[in-house]
């Protein structure tokens, strides 16, 4: 079902603190089959960080990027999305005010479609992953996310959607992803399972394949919508490690490459 498969850096971000480890890091990355690389920040020099992931042959389809770089260094942002040759400006999440007071919620909503339009003008379009709190009805009836699929620009914008994200808010995934379509280029492959914790269950994050998202649904309805980039995204939760974690995700999806 897809061709190239993705990885979000964040998965091994403490892995590739320096060149060095970085280089050893993307070389098992390619080893495992990972060819495309979703970025989310950068701790060395940004030249030689591309230059290390094309020397194995994984290329960058996107980022999260610093919200407050996007709003306030537009040439920066620029300049540096078109030296990582992608078109898919990101970020990982919105700022705290907006995700309880919808005053705030509406403004970021503005803002981001206006820096969505000037962005556009260069080719670029700006991506918006979510979590699991844009799930919580922030006025009593629309959730958070409900308002940012009414009211983002559906031109300018798209969304990164997350499977473990969608599980963990209590919606379908497959309706997302139909909801979506034409909306969504990069999709987070992550899988979730219920935990006990302090006497109540709680998600947690574990390999693909390892907990309780219906992938062949998924994967189906994922190439119906006409998703790009499908990304492996573990945040934690890592058996043993990140690496190791990689390798998992990737030998059970092994099955829906074409």
């Amino acid at each position: 079902m897809f061709k190239k498969l993705g990885v979000q850096l964040y998965t091994a971000r403490d892995l590739m603190q320096d060149p060095e480890y970085a280089d050893l890091t993307f070389a098992k990355m390619a080893e495992l089959g990972y060819t495309e690389a979703h970025t989310a920040g950068c701790s060395f020099d940004e030249k030689l960080f591309v230059e290390l992931l094309n020397k194995h042959g994984i290329k960058i389809i996107g980022t999260h990027h610093s919200w407050s770089k996007i709003l306030g260094d537009v040439e920066g942002t620029i300049a540096l999305h078109k030296m990582w040759d992608t078109t898919n400006i990101g970020v990982g999440g919105m700022p705290s005010e907006p995700r309880s007071d919808l005053g705030a919620l509406k403004q970021f909503i503005a803002d981001f479609n206006r820096m969505a339009e000037i962005y556009a003008k260069e080719g670029f379009r700006l991506t918006y992953h979510h979590h699991n709190f844009e799930f919580v009805r922030i006025d009593g009836k629309k959730t958070i996310m409900d308002l940012l699929y009414e009211e983002l620009d559906p031109t300018n914008t798209s969304f990164v959607l997350d499977t473990c994200w969608l599980t963990a808010g209590g919606v379908d995934v497959c309706e997302w992803l139909e909801k979506c379509r034409g909306r969504l280029d990069i999709l987070h492959l992550k899988d979730m399972y219920l935990k006990k914790k302090d006497k109540v269950f709680v998600p947690a994050i574990t390999e693909v394949g390892q907990g309780g998202v219906a992938w062949d649904r998924v994967m189906k309805t994922a190439e119906e919508v006409g998703v790009k980039h499908y990304v492996v995204e573990q945040d934690d939760n890592w058996s043993p490690n990140p690496m190791a974690s990689l390798k998992m995700s990737a030998d059970f999806l092994a099955k829906y490459k074409a």
